[in-house]
Formats: structure tokens, C-alpha cells, sequence
């Protein structure tokens, strides 16, 4: 049990003298035993041994391979220097989370509180066998030179901490369900939390779109019906919904947006785990192509799981009044008046959209990530409500206004029946189409309430997820 917990918070590594007085290039040149201005995996590896220093199978091949950016096959000073800076920073922020009393030191409850966090049960035995291995001077308390030097050619850097805080895609919910799902710390899938958390966005997504739902049908509404010649503006298509269906028609087409949610994110989570499997070498990090691949195909399972309840939620969003009795009486409607291959229509721009929406989002949003970590996160990998909202909204819609013109034909083309038989085309004649009538900006038609249900969502959404996770137990 021990080593099982120390592989995940700690490392089987044991570094130089705490009150050493030598510098990075005072190592480096101990290191460097060839003096060719280079440190190679040999060099690294017989010189972290001669100076006592035990570490697991394979740490200097990753050092070397995490810091040689110029690919020579070893790490020059100005690599070597930077890898362990930018190292050390990473230790810093893990040392300051888990001091949880701001005193300077880790003590036995500490590193129990932490670990009970995660999800994991720990004696007071193996408490302070972990002690041990890191206090140097008996005191059984651990100070951030004996944990700096304890971890720092540790090459394994995905905290947990950085993890657990920036969730996005299941944090927050703005009717879109093609962002890259997030990752869950072993600890977390290993607990029972990952379940806890997609529950509790599951949840936050349905109070989010259900608070939305009257911009999300004028979306619609907009995308299918407004035209240069056929305008609709916000509070006129607002007033014509009412007009024709009463105050309870702006939520029309909401009760399916709710239901696919459950299996779609099911469906998307354990595709996701199992893509990674496949694109990832055994036992390696997972990159961020690699990454965004594995969810890319995972809203693309998911999404061709749930597609039929797309199409009905776009029929049922813009029928009229007494036309549909609910999801049921609309699905046997399309079946018998249009056949199966209905439930399919939209399905290419879909699929296509997939790739700019998650790619940009997931690049938006990893960027603004690590700029706050290496310019903010002094004391911790937290970035506070603020930010992550604020990073989180900015991605998704980054992402949304890359892909929205292939969410415009979608809908579109899952519209068709309800469409004059003139405006009946394939994808490809749909732009066509548009572009000659409208231009380049009808590509957009019904960006406003998009935009406009994006800060909502997001604010109802989050509230939503933070009251769940309080209700489930899951810890912050």
C-alpha cells in the first residue's frame, strides 16, 4: 500500500545535500563528465549514481527527453538550467498545497488530509513512512528544501492539484457537447469521484440549458428561417413564438436537449479512456494531440450514439403548436413520413464540426492555462472562480465561432422537412446557396442569442456543478 501511494504524490528519488552551496552549473559541470558542453542520459544517469542519488527506472531518460528542445540528444546549460527552474516551479506550487496551515512545513496530517481528498485511505504508519523518506534532519516534519531536493529529477510533473482545479468541459455547460472531455487523476478513477463529478455536470448541464432554452430556440429559429428577405430580429422572433404558442413555447424542443445529455456523456467518457489507450504508448503521458485525437473521436462516437435525439430536437424546437405529442409522437412522425435515413440529415457538417470547435477550444484553453500557471500560480495551481470561468468562455466560444457556420448547415439540413422544397439542398448546395444570397456573414445567422445565453450558461451552470458537488460529497 505504501508504494502504491507514494507513486502518486511522491517518487523513489533521493537528491543532494539540502545546505549544498553548489549551483545548477556547478552541477551541471559535475554532470558533464566528457566536458563536451552537453549532459547525455549516460552522463545523467552515472552522475545522478555517483552522487548518491537513487532514482526509478528511466527518470534521466525523460529528463533528458522533457528538456532537449533543440533534439541533440542531451541537455546543454541553458536546457538543463530551464528544465530544472521550470521544475522546481512545479514543486513549489505542489509543496504550497499541501501545507494546508501556510506554516512552511508538511507534517504527518497534512499529507493524510491530502491524500483522504483524493479518495484514498492511509494509516498513520504508512503517514510517516512517506515522512521518513524525505526528512533529513528527524524532525518528521518536511521543509521545502528537504522536499525540493527530495523531487527535483523527478521528471513525472502532472500534479493532481493542476488537474483537479482546471476542470472545463465538465464544469461548464453552454449547449454545445463537442469540447474534449476532461482528465481524471488516477486517484479520482480509482475512488469512485470521476462518476461523482460527470454526474454533477451532467445535472449543472440540464438546469444551464433549461435557464437558456428560449435563446437557444431563437437560435434555431434564426439559423433556419431569418433571411435577407425574411429578418427576424430578437424581440420580434420572441413576440412571434409567444404570439403563436404562449409563454411555454420558448422551451419548446428543451425536454430532449435535457435527456441526451446523460448517455452522451457516458458514452463520450468511456470512449474517451479507451481512445487514449490506443493512441498513447503503455505507461506514457498523454500529449496534447494525443489528447485532443482521443476526445475528437470521442464526441464523434458519442455524437453518432445520440444523433437521432439532434434531429428531433431541432423538429421539435420549431414545430408549431399541437404538431408534435412529445419526443415519441415526433420520432414515429419523421420514421413514417420520411423514413429512417431522416434521423441521419445534418449528420457530415456535424462530424466535420467537431474538429475546429474541440481543436480550438482545447488550444485556447490550454494556452490561457498554463500563461495564468506561469505567470500567477506563486502559491498555488487554484486560479479561482474568475479565471476559470473566464478561461473556460473565452475557449468555447473561440471554438464556437470557428465551427458555427457547420452547426448552421447542420441544423439546416435536420430541418428540411419543415422547409420549402426550394430551400431542400446537400451540404455543399446549402453553401452555395447562402453565400450567393446572403454572404459570407448568413454563414452567422443567429450568432446574437448564441453569444447572448453564453455568460448565463456558463454563471448557471457552475453554481449548479458547486451545489452537486457539495451534495455528493466530492471534495474541493
Amino acid at each position: 500500500m505504501y508504494h502504491v501511494i507514494k507513486g502518486l504524490i511522491l517518487t523513489e528519488s533521493r537528491c543532494c545535500d539540502p545546505d549544498s552551496k553548489r549551483s545548477y552549473q556547478d552541477l551541471f559541470d559535475k554532470l558533464d563528465t566528457n566536458k563536451d558542453g552537453k549532459v547525455d542520459v549516460f552522463e545523467l544517469r552515472a552522475g545522478l549514481t555517483a552522487m548518491g542519488i537513487s532514482s526509478r527506472k528511466g527518470a534521466a531518460q525523460k529528463i533528458v527527453s522533457s528538456g532537449d528542445k533543440n533534439k541533440d540528444g542531451g541537455l546543454d546549460f541553458n536546457e538543463f538550467n530551464k528544465y530544472l527552474k521550470e521544475h522546481e516551479k512545479k514543486l513549489h506550487l505542489t509543496f504550497k498545497s499541501l501545507d494546508k496551515n501556510n506554516d512552511g512545513h508538511i507534517d504527518a496530517s497534512e499529507i493524510k488530509q491530502s491524500l483522504e481528498e483524493l479518495g484514498m485511505d492511509i494509516t498513520e504508519e504508512e503517514v510517516q513512512t512517506i515522512l521518513q523518506s524525505m526528512d533529513n534532519d528527524g524532525n518528521m516534519m518536511v521543509d521545502w528544501n528537504e522536499w525540493r531536493d527530495h523531487f527535483l529529477f523527478n521528471p513525472a510533473h502532472n500534479l493532481n492539484e493542476i488537474v483537479r482545479y482546471w476542470k472545463h468541459s465538465t464544469v461548464l455547460d453552454i449547449g454545445e457537447s463537442i469540447a474534449i472531455p476532461d482528465e481524471f487523476t488516477e486517484e479520482e478513477k480509482t475512488s469512485g469521484g470521476w462518476w461523482k463529478q460527470l454526474a454533477a455536470g451532467a445535472m449543472a448541464g440540464a438546469v444551464s440549458r433549461t435557464g437558456t432554452a428560449p435563446l437557444d430556440r431563437m437560435k434555431v429559429f434564426m439559423q433556419v428561417h431569418s433571411s435577407k428577405s425574411n429578418r427576424i430580429t430578437l424581440l420580434g422572433g420572441f413576440k412571434q413564438m409567444i404570439k403563436e404558442g404562449g409563454g411555454a413555447s420558448l422551451w419548446r424542443g428543451n425536454g430532449v436537449n435535457v435527456l441526451k445529455i446523460a448517455p452522451e456523456t457516458a458514452i463520450k467518457f468511456m470512449a474517451y479512456e479507451q481512445y487514449k489507450k490506443l493512441l498513447t504508448p503503455e505507461g506514457g503521458k498523454v500529449q496534447t494531440h494525443q489528447r485532443f485525437m482521443a476526445g475528437s473521436l470521442a464526441g464523434a462516437t458519442a455524437q453518432s450514439s445520440i444523433y437521432p435525439m439532434e434531429v428531433m430536437k431541432t423538429r421539435l424546437t420549431l414545430g408549431k403548436t399541437g404538431q408534435y405529442n412529445g419526443m415519441f409522437d415526433c420520432a414515429k412522425k419523421i420514421l413514417r413520413k420520411e423514413g429512417i435515413k431522416a434521423f441521419c440529415k445534418g449528420y457530415t457538417p456535424n462530424m466535420i464540426g467537431i474538429i475546429p470547435y474541440a481543436g480550438i477550444d482545447l488550444a485556447v484553453y490550454e494556452s490561457l492555462k498554463n500563461v495564468w500557471l506561469s505567470r500567477y500560480a506563486k502559491d498555488t495551481a487554484n486560479p479561482g472562480i474568475l479565471v476559470l470561468l473566464g478561461c473556460g468562455t473565452i475557449s468555447s466560444t473561440c471554438g464556437q465561432l470557428a465551427s458555427y457556420p457547420l452547426a448552421l448547415l447542420r441544423t439546416r439540413m435536420q430541418a428540411q422537412a419543415t422547409l420549402e422544397a426550394s430551400d431542400k439542398s446537400t451540404m455543399t448546395g446549402l453553401v452555395k446557396g447562402i453565400m450567393a444570397n446572403e454572404g459570407f456573414f448568413g454563414l452567422y445567422r443567429g450568432i446574437l442569442p448564441n453569444f447572448m445565453k453564453v455568460i448565463p450558461a456558463v454563471s448557471i451552470s457552475y453554481v449548479v456543478y458547486e451545489y452537486m458537488k457539495t451534495g455528493l460529497g466530492i471534495s474541493k
